[in-house]
C-alpha cells in the first residue's frame, strides 16, 4: 500500500527534482530516473535578439555560475565577429572564471557536501545541516565562507558585478583593472590560496574519517570528458578530451564540432535533455565535472594542485571511478584555481589597456565552450548577416551527467529501498549531491526546491516520499 511522507524543507540540492525508481517482482531496483520538472526556455526567447547582448542575457540563466555563461557567450562573440582577444583580456577572463570556480567549489565543499562529509550520514537529518556544522566546526566555517567570499569578490572586481558580470565583450574585455583593484586582487588571491590549502587538508581528513561514505556508492566506470590544452588541465580553453573507462584516449575534438560527436536526447520523463556520445557500437555514456576533468588531464600546470593530483592517483588510480571522490576532485580544482588566481594577479599584463580587438568580419554563426564549475558548457549561436540570433543551443554540465546521475541514483536506491523513508531519501540525495547538479541551469527555472521520490512495480505505485 502506498503512503506519502512530507519532509520540509529539502536541503542542499540546487533546483527542482523528482526521482522515480522501478522495482521488479523480487523487489530489486531495475531503473531509476531523475525528473527535471520545470521549463523556462532561454534558447527560445533569445531568438530575434542582437547577438552582442548574449553575454549579459545568458548570465541570467543561473545565479550559481553566471560567470561561465557570460564568458562562453563572449567566446562565441569572438568567433562571431572574428575578433581574437589580446593576451591581457584572456588573462582577465581566466581570472574571472577562476574566481567563479573558487566561489562555487567553496560553497559545495562547506554548505552542500559539508554536512555529509563532516557530520556523516549517520547523523539524524534534523542535526545534519549547515547550522549544526557551523556550531560543530566554527573555524572551518569561517575559513570556508571566507574562501567563498574571496572567489566572489575576485569575480566582482574583474566582471564588474558579483552575480551578473558585464565586462566580457566581443574581442576581449570592456574595461581593465586599476592599480588599486590589482593590489586588492593580489591580496585576495594570496589569502585565497592559503585558505584553499586548508580546505584540501580538511576535506581529505573528513573523507578519511568517513570511510563508509566512500562505500555508499559503487564505482561507476563510464567515459570521462574534460578540457585539456596539450594534455594539461585547462578550465578556460582547449580541446575536449574523452577518456575510456580503462584510461585510454577515446577521442579529442574541438567544441565547434560537438554535433558530430554528441547526441541530445529528449527524455519522456524530464525537461532536461540527456547527452550521449556517438559511437559505432552505440551511444556512450560519459560524465563531466571535476572528477572527469582530473581523470582526463595528464597533469596540472600549478605545483600544489599537481602534487595533490599525484597523491590522488597514487591512492585511487587513473582513472578513478569512485563517484564520491568527486568531492575530493573539487578540492584539487579549488587549489588549482587559487594558484592560477595568484599567478594572474601578479602578471603585469592585466594592467594593460590593450583589452579589445575590433571586429574584422561580418557576423557569422559560432560555437564555443568553457569549463563551468560543474563541467563542460557549450553555447551554439546561429546568426544572420545583421547579427540577429536565429537559433541557439546550450549544452550545460548537468545534461552531460544525466545518464551517470541516474546510474548512481539506481545504486543508492538499491542499497536503501528496504530501509526507512529517511534513509532512502538521504541515500538518494547523497548520490545526486556527488555530481553537484545545477537543475536551475539545466531547466532554466526558479522557485521552490522540492524532492519527490516514487517507487513503482509494473506501473503500480508502491511508495511515495517527499521533501
Amino acid at each position: 500500500m502506498s503512503r506519502t511522507i512530507t519532509v520540509n524543507p529539502v536541503t542542499r540540492i540546487e533546483g527542482h527534482a523528482k526521482v522515480h525508481v522501478e522495482l521488479d517482482d523480487a523487489g530489486k531496483t531495475t531503473a531509476a530516473y531523475l525528473h527535471v520538472l520545470e521549463f523556462r526556455g532561454f534558447e527560445r526567447f533569445i531568438q530575434g535578439m542582437q547577438v552582442e547582448l548574449m553575454p549579459t542575457i545568458t548570465s541570467r540563466i543561473c545565479g550559481t555560475c553566471p560567470h561561465a555563461h557570460h564568458l562562453v557567450a563572449a567566446k562565441c562573440l569572438d568567433k562571431v565577429f572574428s575578433a581574437s582577444p589580446p593576451r591581457p583580456a584572456v588573462l582577465l577572463r581566466e581570472l574571472l572564471n577562476a574566481g567563479s570556480i573558487i566561489h562555487s567549489h567553496a560553497i559545495h565543499f562547506f554548505a552542500l557536501a559539508g554536512p555529509d562529509l563532516f557530520l556523516g550520514l549517520d547523523r539524524p537529518r534534523a542535526q545534519r545541516n549547515l547550522i549544526t556544522l557551523l556550531d560543530a566546526a566554527p573555524d572551518l566555517a569561517r575559513k570556508a565562507l571566507r574562501l567563498r567570499s574571496i572567489g566572489q569578490r575576485i569575480a566582482e572586481i574583474v566582471g564588474g558585478r558579483g552575480t551578473h558580470p558585464v565586462t566580457a565583450v566581443a574581442g576581449g574585455m570592456a574595461s581593465g583593472i586599476s592599480p588599486d583593484a590589482r593590489k586588492t586582487l593580489k591580496e585576495l588571491s594570496a589569502e585565497g590560496l592559503e585558505l584553499a590549502k586548508f580546505a584540501v587538508v580538511e576535506g581529505k581528513q573528513a573523507l578519511a574519517k568517513n570511510d563508509s561514505l566512500l562505500k555508499m556508492l559503487p564505482p561507476l566506470p563510464v567515459h570521462d570528458m574534460g578540457t585539456v590544452k596539450n594534455g594539461v588541465l585547462d578550465l578556460y580553453d582547449g580541446v575536449l578530451r574523452v577518456q575510456t573507462p580503462d584510461g585510454g584516449l577515446e577521442r579529442e575534438f574541438e567544441a565547434d564540432t560537438y554535433a558530430t560527436h554528441m547526441v541530445e536526447q529528449a527524455l519522456p520523463f524530464s525537461y532536461g535533455k540527456q547527452v550521449v556520445l556517438k559511437a559505432s557500437a552505440g551511444p556512450l555514456v560519459y560524465r563531466v565535472g571535476p572528477l572527469a576533468r582530473i581523470n582526463c588531464a595528464d597533469s596540472i600546470d600549478t605545483p600544489l594542485a599537481n602534487a595533490e593530483l599525484a597523491e590522488f592517483r597514487n591512492t585511487w588510480g587513473r582513472p578513478c571511478h569512485q563517484v564520491v571522490l568527486g568531492h575530493y576532485a573539487r578540492l584539487i580544482e579549488l587549489l588549482y584555481c587559487a594558484e592560477k588566481a595568484v599567478q594572474i594577479a601578479n602578471d603585469e599584463a592585466i594592467g594593460s589597456s590593450d583589452l579589445q580587438t575590433r571586429p574584422s568580419s561580418s557576423p557569422r554563426s559560432a560555437i564555443a565552450h568553457i569549463e563551468a564549475p560543474r563541467g563542460v558548457l557549450i553555447h551554439d549561436y546561429h546568426v544572420d548577416a545583421n547579427g540577429i540570433v536565429e537559433s541557439a543551443n546550450f549544452l550545460v554540465a548537468t545534461q552531460h551527467n544525466v545518464a551517470s546521475i541516474n546510474s548512481s541514483i539506481k545504486a543508492a536506491a538499491s542499497s536503501f529501498v528496504g530501509q526507512s523513508d529517511e534513509a532512502l531519501l538521504d541515500g538518494v540525495e547523497f548520490a545526486i549531491r556527488c555530481y553537484d547538479p545545477c537543475l536551475s541551469c539545466s531547466t532554466h527555472k526558479i522557485g521552490q526546491m522540492p524532492l519527490d521520490l516514487t517507487i513503482s512495480r509494473h506501473g503500480e505505485l508502491l511508495r511515495s516520499v517527499k521533501r
